[in-house]
């Protein structure tokens, strides 16, 4: 089973030579690749001349995390892809498990390892703790990370079925990446793979999380979490896969979405961040302008029931106190 390791590079020739020693020493059942979004940095000199090793494909300008993918998985032969962030430590066997799950598991498309702090090695980290979930309303959780209370690891979560897998670490078919036509390039930025496993579970196939496979991740490295602009693409993008993906009335699910993203506001005044507000209301415009080739492309995808963990994360987590994942 060939294994290709993709790492995605803007500008970040310091990440890679912090990080890409440990991809080397520990991924030698793979290719390692690393896909250059037009850096103007000199990544590429770098690359060439300390690790000669890595295949380098130059997209030719930085059009994001999604379309930055899907160019450069055109361009590369491999059973499965990993890709990777470029801000990920990875430890040694870390592909093991996971090669030898998906020779097991045939209707296993979609796979994530377990994700730690870099900076506290025995918490979770945010992007996806130990697999991610949803609310009825398209509202992100993970077990071991609801909202902002990230919890540490102390063996708590095995190996699971999950509904999406982490964009910072994520394994997936290319048959199944092929056949899904990739990820949304509207999206440019974050949530495209909650988008992706969306789709995917709407056909049948399945995500997992295995434990015996460890990263751990900086995050925040490129776009912290206090950026508005990751505010912006958070709002916009998880309205843009809930008209998607989302069974039942789509209309009513997003009135409510309306409601509740408006409580997120009111949320930001109080912590004083006035630009937020204003990420999210572009978060909104941005999104009823798209809406009618959104529904144009539900009308082509496939709906399931049964997409959500709890039907409303957000009265779990503020109302029930449900800070953890087992509580819910």
């Amino acid at each position: 089973m060939n294994v290709a390791v993709v790492i995605l590079n803007w500008n970040g020739k310091n990440l890679l030579e912090k990080f890409l020693p440990s991809i080397i020493s520990y991924s030698q059942e793979a290719t390692i690749y690393v896909a250059d979004n037009g850096s103007t940095d000199d990544s590429i000199k770098f690359l060439k001349t300390k690790h000669p090793s890595v295949k380098i494909i130059q997209n030719r300008k930085n059009a994001g995390y999604a379309k930055g993918y899907n160019d450069a998985l055109k361009e590369i032969e491999a059973d499965i892809f990993c890709l990777l962030n470029s801000d990920v430590e990875v430890t040694k066997n870390w592909l093991n498990s996971i090669i030898e799950e998906f020779k097991k598991e045939t209707n296993t498309a979609i796979i994530q390892p377990k994700i730690l702090d870099y900076n506290r090695k025995d918490f979770f980290e945010y992007a996806g703790a130990a697999g991610g979930f949803i609310d009825q309303f398209g509202y992100p959780f993970c077990r071991g990370r609801i909202f902002d209370t990230v919890e540490k690891d102390k063996g708590q979560y095995k190996d699971a079925s999950i509904f999406w897998a982490s964009g910072a670490c994520f394994f997936i078919r290319s048959e199944v990446f092929k056949f899904l036509n990739g990820f949304d390039e509207s999206f440019f930025a974050h949530m495209e793979e909650i988008d992706l496993c969306w789709r995917a579970f709407n056909l049948g196939y399945s995500a997992k999380y295995l434990e015996n496979s460890t990263v751990y991740h900086i995050g925040g490295a490129t776009l912290k979490n206090t950026n508005p602009k990751k505010t912006y693409l958070n709002f916009r993008n998880s309205l843009f896969s809930l008209t998607k993906n989302a069974s039942g009335n789509v209309f009513l699910l997003i009135l409510t979405r309306l409601l509740m993203d408006g409580l997120a506001a009111i949320k930001f005044l109080i912590e004083l961040k006035p630009q937020h507000i204003i990420s999210l209301l572009k978060a909104h415009f941005s999104f009823y302008s798209h809406l009618h080739t959104l529904l144009k492309q539900r009308s082509q995808l496939k709906q399931t029931n049964n997409y959500y963990k709890t039907s409303s994360i957000v009265w779990s987590y503020y109302i029930k106190k449900c800070k953890h994942f087992d509580f819910l």
